[in-house]
């Protein structure tokens, strides 16, 4: 009897680990568990960008300059 209870045991073990292998982890890594004070850090590094001024300026126009051609009468 002591042996059918250690097959059993042995059975139900296998079982438990081909099925905890078999469904996927649902853990998150660190990266994706929210942080309190990376939150406020990143919020407030937001909210400092918008008050700022863009990084690249706005392009201005360029403005044409026509220079009066000469005749060249050396020739």
């Amino acid at each position: 009897m002591k042996r059918f209870y250690a097959m059993f045991a042995l059975a139900a073990v296998l079982a438990l680990c081909g099925w905890s292998s078999v469904v996927p982890a649902r853990a998150a890594p660190p990266t994706v568990t929210p942080s309190p004070g990376y939150d406020a850090r990143l919020q407030e590094q937001r909210a400092a960008s918008a008050v700022y001024s863009p990084v690249v300026p706005a392009a201005k126009p360029v403005t044409r300059r026509h220079v009066k051609r000469t005749h060249d009468v050396s020739h």
